[in-house]
């Protein structure tokens, strides 16, 4: 029974010892209960990769980064080790990327899957995969804006440059005198404009506005006037026609009203038409006769 505390103690002590690598795991991201496969791979740079980084596939974490060894004296110099769940197959042609991982700095291990997967042929725990390196943001910023930022520096100090010379020349000052010049008779034009506007333009506009109405005033008596005349001397002409019409002593009240006119007006013109159906007769007798046709004598 005198050592009943000491085991009590060990005990104690290996559970806690226990408790603390499992849950440093499990801080670190490790499930020590799920079995793992280890695949390697090779880079001329890190780019910030550390131990328990994660590795994912299609953006899902599949495992972590297990170790991370370096030989500078051959190149590739670092040797990548990571562990995928078991059971996660990888066809030829997958690639081990390193890339960026967050905006902080820190790195990532992917596995590209190809497009055409060749499931006969998966590699094995162990196997070595090739290795590509994606250029993270900062590296993007790199190559493609600070690398512009140095043709905009130069072209700001040229045209400093530029500005100074000018400068010492008294150039740029004279052209400061004629633009502030040219401020100066701006506003002023604003001014006589504004003032235009205000108090010239509202009248000018009053008395246009009386001019059309009058104007129309005047059209429509104009057009009223000639109506009316053209309607006046519309009913007088009917009115003279009416009247010699119904007048007996005019040339259309005669011929309208004497009888005894008009039958010898039909008269005359049957005679007149059985005229000339007689010429029209005689004329058809003439053409119907041969023609004689005189022999002169012989000599002459």
């Amino acid at each position: 029974m005198k050592y009943a505390r000491e085991v009590k103690v060990g005990v104690l002590a290996i559970v806690c010892a226990g408790i603390l690598y499992f849950g440093f795991n499990f801080l670190k991201g490790v499930n020590i209960f799920s079995p793992t496969e280890c695949y390697y791979g090779y880079f001329e740079r890190s780019n910030g990769l550390t131990e328990q980084a994660p590795v994912y596939i299609l953006g899902h974490k599949v495992g972590l980064v297990e170790s991370i060894q370096y030989d500078f004296t051959r190149t590739p110099a670092f040797v990548v080790g990571v562990h995928i769940d078991k059971g996660i197959v990888l066809p030829r042609g997958t690639q081990m990327a390193l890339l960026a991982d967050g905006l902080l700095g820190g790195s990532a291990i992917e596995l590209q899957l190809p497009a055409l997967a060749n499931r006969a042929m998966p590699y094995q725990q162990g196997d070595t995969l090739p290795s590509i390196v994606v250029p993270g943001l900062v590296d993007n910023l790199q190559t493609g804006i600070l690398a512009h930022l140095d043709s905009v520096l130069m072209q700001a100090n040229a045209l400093v440059a530029t500005l100074n010379n000018e400068m010492e020349e008294g150039n740029l000052a004279a052209t400061l005198k004629h633009i502030e010049q040219i401020t100066a008779d701006l506003e002023v034009s604003g001014k006589d404009i504004r003032h235009l506007t205000h108090n010239d333009l509202p009248g000018v506009v009053e008395k246009v506005d009386s001019t059309l109405a009058d104007l129309q005033a005047v059209m429509a008596d104009v057009r009223q006037a000639q109506i009316q005349n053209t309607i006046a001397e519309l009913n007088r002409v009917i009115a003279s026609v009416n009247t010699a019409l119904e007048s007996e002593e005019g040339t259309l009240g005669l011929l309208l009203n004497d009888k005894a006119l008009y039958d010898n007006l039909n008269t005359a013109l049957k005679d007149l038409d059985s005229a000339v159906l007689n010429v029209d007769s005689v004329v058809m007798s003439i053409k119907a006769r041969p023609f004689i046709q005189k022999k002169l004598p012989k000599g002459k």
